[in-house]
C-alpha cells in the first residue's frame, strides 16, 4: 500500500490507516500461526466447523495452511457476498462455505446450522474440531430453541432479532439473549461434539474480546443466565410469546456453564483483535511523521454521543494543543449502537448504520472547525445493512451540507446517516473485506 501525505491529502490518509487496520486482521496473516497439530490416532478425523464475516477467509487460510496429506473436512458459514474468491490454480476446496443472512437470520442460516450440527455427530476422543468463529455468527448460525412439546420458530426468532437491533442494547446483552434462545450457540455447539477435542480460532468483534460473546460462544461455556436474557428483554420492552417466556422463566432454556467436565479439553484462540489492528494503524501514522494516540479498543454507547466526544477532544486539540499536541492521530475502536428513532407517518425511515451515525454526531459537534478529518468505517466493509462500509467527515462538511439544504439535526432525527454522506460524496465504500474487528475510527488533526 502506497502510505499518502497526511497534509496533503488527509482524507486519503485516513483511508490508508483503515486498509492497515483491516490487513492486520486478515485470517491470511493471522490463522496459520495459532493451529494446531494434526490428531496422529488411527482412523481420526479433523472437522472444521463455523460461523461469521470472516467465515470463507478463514476456511481458505486453514485450507492453505494444513497438511496435504492429513484429512480435512467440513462446513463454515458466511454472510451473503462475502465468500472470497478462490486464486486461479487453487486446489479444489475441502472446507465448504455457504451463505446465509445478517444481521437478522434467515432458512439460510437455519438450515446451514442444522447440518453443521450433524457434522457434530458421532465424534470421538480421538477426533479434532476445528471451530472456526467470528463476529456475524450469531445471525448466520442460527438454531432457534426446542423443548418438550414445542419450541421456538425462525419468524419468532427474526422479530426478537429486529426488535435488538433497533433497541439500542450492548452487543453483549443481544449476545446473551441469543445464547438462551438457540440450540447451537451459547457452548451448545461444543457440547455436541464432545468427547472430540475442540480448537476454537476467534476474531474478536466484540468490546474485552469475551469468547463467550463473540458469535454468541458457540463452542465456549456460559457465564450468563435465562433470568439475564430475561432482564435484557425486559429492559428494552421486547415482547414474546407466552411458551417463551415462560421456558426463560422456568431455566429450562439455561446454556452450558463453565466448569463443565466435558469442554475441559477445548481450547480457546484469539487470532485477531480490534486493539492489534489498532497498534498496526497508530504505527503507519507515526511512520508517517504523526503521533498517534489509541483512545480505546472497546468503547461503547450511542454513536452519535460518542462521536461528539471525539469532536470535543479533537477541538481541544486544534485549538489549545492538549491533552495532544497536533498534529497527530486519535484512534478508537468498539461496537456503539444506534437507538433507531420513531418517525412519523409518511416520513421515510433513515438508511445507515454506526460508523455513519458516529460522523453524524462528529460533525455536529465539531461546528464546522478546522484542520480535522475524519473516518469511522466497520472493518467488515459493511455498516449495518448498507453497502458502505463508514464515511468521512471533513472541515467543510457542515458548510457543503447547508449548502445543500441539509440541515444535520433532520438527519440525526431519522436516523438517516446514508442519505446525509452520500448527498455529500462522502461514503467510504470497500466491499467485504473479509474479515471483522469491529469499528474502525481515526480523527486527524492537522498543523492548520
Amino acid at each position: 500500500m502506497i502510505e499518502p501525505d497526511p497534509h496533503h491529502h488527509p482524507r486519503a490518509f485516513l483511508e490508508y490507516l483503515y486498509r492497515v487496520a483491516v490487513r492486520q486482521a486478515l485470517p491470511a496473516h493471522t490463522l496459520k500461526d495459532h493451529l494446531p497439530l494434526p490428531p496422529t490416532a488411527v482412523g481420526a478425523r479433523t472437522v472444521v466447523l463455523g460461523a461469521g464475516k470472516a467465515g470463507g477467509a478463514m476456511a481458505q487460510a486453514l485450507e492453505a495452511a494444513w497438511p496435504a496429506d492429513a484429512p480435512l473436512q467440513g462446513l463454515v458459514v458466511t454472510r451473503y457476498g462475502h465468500t472470497p474468491p478462490r486464486a486461479p490454480g487453487s486446489p479444489p476446496a475441502r472446507i465448504e462455505v455457504v451463505e446465509a443472512a445478517h444481521p437478522v437470520p434467515d432458512a439460510a442460516g437455519l438450515a446451514a446450522a442444522r447440518r453443521i450440527m450433524d457434522l457434530a455427530q458421532g465424534l470421538t476422543e480421538r477426533d479434532l474440531v476445528l471451530c472456526l468463529i467470528s463476529g456475524g455468527g450469531s445471525s448466520l448460525l442460527t438454531l432457534p430453541a426446542q423443548w418438550q412439546g414445542g419450541g421456538l420458530q425462525l419468524e419468532e426468532k427474526q422479530q426478537i432479532s429486529q426488535a435488538l437491533l433497533r433497541s439500542g442494547a450492548t452487543i453483549a446483552e443481544m449476545n446473551c439473549v441469543r445464547k438462551h434462545l438457540s440450540g447451537i450457540k451459547g457452548g451448545r455447539l461444543a457440547l455436541a461434539c464432545a468427547p472430540a477435542r475442540v480448537v476454537t480460532l476467534l476474531i474478536s468483534d466484540v468490546p474485552g474480546d469475551d469468547p463467550s460473546v463473540i458469535a454468541s460462544g458457540p463452542t465456549v461455556a456460559d457465564p450468563t443466565t435465562c433470568e439475564d436474557a430475561m432482564q435484557v428483554l425486559q429492559r428494552y420492552g421486547i415482547a414474546l410469546s407466552e411458551d417463551l417466556e415462560r421456558m426463560l422463566r422456568s431455566g429450562a432454556l439455561e446454556t452450558p456453564k463453565p466448569g463443565l467436565q466435558a469442554l475441559v479439553r477445548n481450547r480457546v484462540q484469539l487470532i485477531a483483535t480490534p486493539l492489534q489492528s489498532l497498534r498496526a494503524a497508530a504505527e503507519a501514522a507515526r511512520a508517517a511523521g504523526l503521533e498517534a494516540h489509541i483512545l480505546s479498543d472497546a468503547m461503547e454507547g450511542e454513536s452519535r454521543e460518542v462521536g461528539a466526544v471525539h469532536a470535543a477532544l479533537a477541538r481541544a486539540v486544534a485549538l489549545r494543543g492538549e491533552p495532544f499536541a497536533k498534529p497527530c492521530v486519535l484512534l478508537s475502536g468498539g461496537e456503539t449502537t444506534v437507538t433507531v428513532r420513531p418517525v412519523a407517518a409518511g416520513v421515510v425511515p433513515g438508511r445507515g448504520g454506526r460508523a455513519g451515525e458516529f460522523c453524524l454526531g462528529l460533525a455536529k459537534a465539531l461546528h464546522g472547525q478546522g484542520g480535522v478529518w475524519a473516518l469511522a468505517a466497520d472493518t467488515d466493509g459493511i455498516d449495518g445493512v448498507e453497502d458502505n462500509a463508514g464515511a468521512v467527515v471533513m472541515p467543510d462538511t457542515l458548510a457543503r451540507a447547508q449548502g445543500l439544504g441539509m440541515r444535520v439535526d433532520d438527519y440525526l432525527h431519522r436516523n438517516d446517516a446514508y442519505g446525509y454522506f452520500a448527498g455529500l460524496g462522502d461514503l467510504f465504500t470497500t466491499g467485504p473485506t473479509h474479515t471483522n474487528v469491529n469499528d474502525f475510527r481515526a480523527v486527524l488533526v492537522t498543523k492548520v
